[in-house]
């Protein structure tokens, strides 16, 4: 019998290169004026908060750290938090009022006017990542979303930015998302170092 693990991964590859190369084509201008913002927002003493859940999560955590240790360029640590990695605070939002509320709180507690949260929801119907954003829009917050083809009619009301991948895979909006961070925080730094007029 054939082997079609070698079909499999062929077909795969190629899709996620078609998405990968269709979400730049239409967001290019989008990711250089987030990026721009962002590091606008730090130049004026704010930071930017990410969260998500399950693979999101982790690259919530993902972006962080190159933020606050480097991405490629040797500069300073950059300001920024991942709601999603302290168990205790986790825990007690969600045993004392709801999951809903997990980073709507956050946001509430460390947010200020001018910082910037990313909120990562591949369906876009992560009700606590939505409230979330809700919160920061209700603080004078910038809002980002990253989300997928479902999730632009739930998003686009609380997001000042919202990045969409135009397919219906988890995995491959995923590989988008994490791909459009990783430009983002290029830029950030190439704002901030290379040509800090342009922030």
């Amino acid at each position: 019998m054939p082997d079609k693990s070698l079909d499999t991964i062929s077909t795969y590859a190629r899709a996620g290169s078609r998405a990968r190369d269709i979400f730049f084509e239409e967001n290019a201008q989008e990711l250089a004026d987030i990026s721009r913002m962002i590091a606008s927002s730090m130049v004026a003493g704010g930071k930017v908060l990410f969260c998500g859940n399950g693979g999101s999560a982790a690259d919530a955590q993902h972006l962080a750290a190159e933020f606050v240790n480097r991405f490629l360029l040797e500069r300073p640590p950059l300001p920024a938090i991942a709601l999603t990695t302290d168990t205790s605070i986790l825990t007690a939002i969600s045993n004392d009022y709801h999951f809903n509320e997990v980073f709507a709180k956050q946001v509430k507690a460390l947010g200020n006017l001018g910082d910037v949260l990313v909120g990562i929801s591949t369906s876009g119907g992560s009700e606590n990542i939505n409230r979330a954003l809700h919160q920061a829009r209700d603080m004078d917050m910038v809002t980002v979303g990253l989300t997928g083809k479902k999730g632009r009619a739930a998003m686009q009301t609380c997001c000042t930015h919202l990045l969409v991948v135009e397919e219906e895979s988890t995995p491959i909006i995923q590989e988008v998302h994490i791909a459009a961070g990783h430009i983002i925080c290029m830029l950030v730094d190439h704002y901030l170092f290379e040509t800090p007029q342009e922030s």
